[in-house]
């Protein structure tokens, strides 16, 4: 049979028909290095090995989680150079991280193809630009700026815009996203409101920071790590002598994590590439995670349509999880809305049968903690090693009350992604000014309106950031909001636990949480975030803190945002490889009103519980909230509950149109700024509270979310007089509005 010039015959597949398959995972720490290029390949399963065999044209590689992409695309390199068809130097491999580039390099010298290029795009980039910048440019490169922040803080003082710690970051981080969606300062704003994107500050302030950084690098004759990628552009785009230069050296191009690549990594690979197509991109729509970093599954899912004669492959043999954590991974992307859920990839995990995910609720934040520590502690007592078992959550503040669980449980922890809760920098201010609050007593001005410890704590931490209500967003900012928040919240457990606990009482205890909790142990229980857990995997996963509000977050109101904490809790899930467990709390502390709900994504999946359709156009993102239709009034009939369909006849219930003991989607924090502003104004009326509004009535209204006066008038409980006295200041605080504890309608005050 003649074949194409320099391509092989494929060998025959002995190894995977005869059951000799090897895993995607769990390689031998130092492999024998295969004796000929067809030894590259065996091991390999069948679409694995069609990857390895693609080494010319276009090539699209739909990899799921645990199918093993990185071993298809380095056996495609290896192979490929083993047979004398690729030369090493000419292949560029790229992918985002200095670890993941490192473990491609790692593997490629174990398979015999030591030489090739295996970079992140920025090493890649700047590689390219220190070299060619004399030619280019004419003299030596400007200085490379490790850490914008100090710029970025002198171009925000020149701009008379004062920024805390804090604010710093996020605003640092909103240039970089700009940058790499090649957003230039005066289209900031706009495209930011055309994106819906949560900025940290005002979008005018951030352009204006923004312009003067970029003038201050211009007069310092310094760059920043966004520059090496537009800089490399340019010269390639300008300079077509240097971009034949680089075409020439670089024959074949294969991308890591496509789904990731930024507007600009795309642009500069455009450029690499030339008219030429030896291209391999592998990725995972359903893995995209890092959308507020400028990643964007668009290019992946565009290839074949800028690429009409690509080769796609699908690896779908999961070799990592077991059949019951899989199913559990593909009914949660089931239930999926958008057009990265269209090319969601049904994965066959290739494991025996291990246990059923395990559900678990509790009736609190420290119950579920101390739950979740218990369970690794049976697991460690059964054998599994503590490296081995991960606790993943959804932001960095929920780790404390977990450190404190395994710390009190014995079990040793190291945090992953961030700082342990009583080293972060915001935490120990917190502390230093709680003990000097402690120390002057009475003294301390900050506490004269102050009663009771919560109090006290909360007077001493509004200075230090905290609010009663969260800022918009994520970002630094939030993270300082949450660890302050976790301390306010200690303090109300502390004294209801211990009532009449003093500010001295709670910092001793503060600093024997903290003494507990030295260094990390190395060989521990890893607590991580589960953006940080991306990319890794242990044999037991507890996904904890899975409430509405937190999964998904609360601040993710589009529907793409929702479809992104959808795939991050994939992410979380598809970690796992043999035990899973899911869990959440139906109230924040002990004693609380049980009025959480388990996050809407496990509809369906957890036992009990039956999907729920989405809200919006067909086949778009979406989610179901807030009540049902309200029945109108004088309509006969018996008034049934909403979720069960029960009919009613309790009037509390009838209030809320539902069971009592039927899940509740009632926005927990605006229910308690509700009862806040309540309590105020039934004291300046002189009235007990339930004359302004019963606490049904409250409930009620913080489960409709009324935007009008005529929504807030068909709850029961809310009557004209109320809706004329009240009206205002309700829809106000619904709306999310500052409102003056006391605020009444003006007609009232008068």
């Amino acid at each position: 049979m003649l074949l194409p010039c320099g391509q092989l015959p494929r060998p025959p597949l002995p190894t995977w028909q005869h059951g000799g398959v090897t895993a995607a995972t769990h390689s031998s720490l130092f492999p024998q290095v295969p004796e000929s290029a067809d030894a590259v390949l065996d091991g390999l399963d069948p679409e694995q090995r069609e990857v390895a065999l693609a080494l010319h044209g276009p090539v699209c590689v739909l990899a799921g989680a645990g199918t093993g992409k990185t071993r298809a695309i380095t056996h495609r390199i290896a192979y490929g150079v083993r047979a004398g068809i690729l030369q090493p130097a000419s292949v560029l491999a790229v992918t985002f991280t200095n670890r993941a580039a490192g473990e491609m390099r790692g593997r490629l010298r174990q398979l015999g193809a030591g030489g090739v290029q295996a970079r992140t795009f920025h090493s890649a980039a700047l590689r390219q630009l220190q070299y060619f910048w004399p030619k280019a440019v004419g003299g030596d490169l400007p200085r490379l700026l490790e850490r914008k922040v100090q710029l970025v803080a002198e171009a925000a003082a020149r701009c008379r815009i004062r920024l805390d710690r804090n604010e710093l970051r996020d605003v640092t981080s909103e240039i970089e996203w700009a940058k790499v969606t090649q957003t230039v300062p005066a289209d900031y704003p706009a495209v930011v409101a055309k994106t819906q994107r949560d900025a940290p500050r005002d979008t005018a302030e951030i352009s204006q920071i923004y312009a003067m950084y970029e003038q201050l690098k211009r007069d310092r004759s310094v760059i920043d790590f966004e520059d090496v990628l537009l800089l490399t552009v340019a010269i390639l785009q300008d300079r077509h002598d240097i971009a034949d230069h680089v075409r020439r050296q670089y024959q074949h191009f294969v991308v890591d994590e496509y789904q990731d690549v930024s507007p600009l990594q795309q642009r500069l690979l455009d450029l690499w590439l030339g008219d030429r197509d030896n291209l391999c991109v592998v990725g995972d729509a359903s893995q995209t995670i890092y959308s507020f970093t400028g990643a964007t599954p668009e290019h992946l899912l565009n290839f074949r349509t800028r690429h009409p004669n690509a080769t796609v492959v699908k690896l779908v043999r999961d070799y990592r999880s077991t059949p019951q954590v899989v199913h559990l991974a593909n009914g949660l992307l089931g239930q999926a809305r958008g057009r990265a859920a269209e090319h969601r990839l049904e994965l066959v995990s290739q494991r025996d049968k291990g246990p059923e995910p395990a559900y678990a609720e509790y009736g609190d934040e420290p119950a579920e903690a101390e739950g979740t520590a218990r369970r690794i502690r049976d697991l460690i007592a059964a054998g599994v090693p503590a490296g081995e078992i991960a606790v993943l959550y959804r932001v960095n503040s929920q780790s404390e009350v977990y450190e404190q669980a395994l710390s009190d449980a014995g079990v040793p922890y190291q945090l992953r992604g961030a700082e342990r809760f009583f080293e972060r920098a915001e935490v120990r201010e917190a502390g230093v000014a709680l003990r000097g609050a402690a120390r002057a007593g009475g003294n301390d001005s900050l506490l004269d309106d102050a009663e009771g410890l919560p109090s006290q704590v909360r007077a001493v931490l509004s200075v230090k950031g905290w609010t009663t209500e969260p800022p918009a967003g994520s970002g630094a900012v939030r993270d300082r909001w949450e660890s302050l928040a976790a301390l306010v919240r200690l303090a109300e457990d502390f004294e209801q636990a211990k009532p009449g606990a003093t500010l001295s009482d709670l910092v001793a205890e503060l600093d024997e949480r903290a003494a507990a909790q030295h260094a990390p142990t190395v060989q521990g229980v890893t607590l991580a975030s589960l953006h940080s857990a991306k990319g890794l995997e242990w044999d037991a996963v507890f996904l904890v803190g899975l409430n509405e509000g937190m999964m998904p977050i609360t601040y993710a109101k589009t529907d793409e945002q929702i479809e992104e904490e959808r795939r991050l809790l994939y992410v979380g899930v598809t970690r796992a490889r043999f035990h899973l467990s899911l869990s959440w709390s139906l109230s924040r502390s002990p004693g609380g009103r049980a009025g959480r709900r388990p996050s809407r994504f496990l509809n369906g999946l957890r036992p009990g519980s039956v999907a729920v359709g989405t809200r919006g156009a067909a086949g778009g993102g979406g989610i179901e909230r807030g009540p049902g239709p309200v029945a109108k009034r004088g309509r006969r009939g018996p008034a049934r509950c909403r979720v069960c369909g029960k009919t009613l006849t309790d009037a509390g219930e009838m209030k809320l149109m539902r069971c009592d003991d039927c899940p509740s989607d009632m926005d927990e924090a605006l229910y308690e700024r509700l009862r806040d502003w309540r309590a105020v104004r039934a004291k300046k009326i002189g009235q007990p509270a339930y004359c302004v509004f019963t606490d049904k009535t409250l409930m009620a209204i913080a489960e409709a979310v009324p935007g009008s006066a005529g929504e807030l008038a068909g709850i029961s409980g809310v009557g004209a007089r109320k809706l004329d006295r009240f009206g205002t200041a309700v829809l106000a605080i619904c709306a999310g509005e500052m409102v003056e504890e006391g605020l009444g309608n003006a007609v009232d005050d008068v």
